[in-house]
């Protein structure tokens, strides 16, 4: 049995997380700023789902909130999401030395896939689907994916329209118990 705690206070003490950690200003999507911050909100997010949530579940999420965004310090800007030095790669580079669970590093490389899609509809009226098939593929606990997504996708500084599309998108090709109405 994994222990998550046990993972979570190691990544957290890494000296890597600690330099990382309070990297940003405020911007567009990021108004609190920091990846402290933002850690911060999160997990205010998770207590608000923790209702629907088993224990492992929760401590899975607490992970993903300590390292989907930790990286964003030493990545390229404007590259895809697959490409080495993205933000989600070395997040999920860095992951897997704590950790060999592959649905969570999956989670991790593809944590801004949704918003990604999204973002294709609202400019162009359609997404590539291929693209969004390979979500659909690399993800194999919808659940935990769509509950992190509204941890993630529903701060201040974000709309809750890329959500609603998600989980539009995946009704009926995915099984989850969070549905568009536990958008926070």
């Amino acid at each position: 049995m994994t222990n998550y705690q046990t993972i979570l206070d190691n990544i957290v003490a890494d000296a890597r997380y600690q330099r990382n950690i309070d990297w940003g200003a405020p911007r567009k999507g990021h108004p609190e700023g920091s990846i402290r911050a933002h850690i911060a909100e999160l997990e205010q997010n998770l207590t608000a789902l923790r209702s629907k949530l088993s224990n492992d579940d929760e401590q899975k999420l607490r992970i993903l909130v300590h390292t989907h965004d930790t990286f964003k310090p030493n990545a390229m800007q404007g590259v895809p999401i697959t490409d080495p030095d993205s933000h989600a790669s070395l997040a999920r580079q860095f992951l897997a030395e704590f950790c060999d669970d592959a649905d969570l590093l999956a989670m991790v490389q593809y944590h801004d896939e949704p918003y990604a899609l999204w973002r294709q509809i609202r400019s162009k009226g359609t997404c590539n689907q291929a693209r969004f098939e390979l979500l659909l593929q690399n993800i194999s606990d919808w659940n935990l994916f769509l509950a992190f997504n509204i941890v993630d996708g529903c701060t201040g500084g974000k709309g809750r329209e890329p959500l609603q599309w998600l989980f539009g998108a995946v009704e009926g090709r995915v099984e989850s118990e969070f549905t568009v109405s536990d958008i926070l």
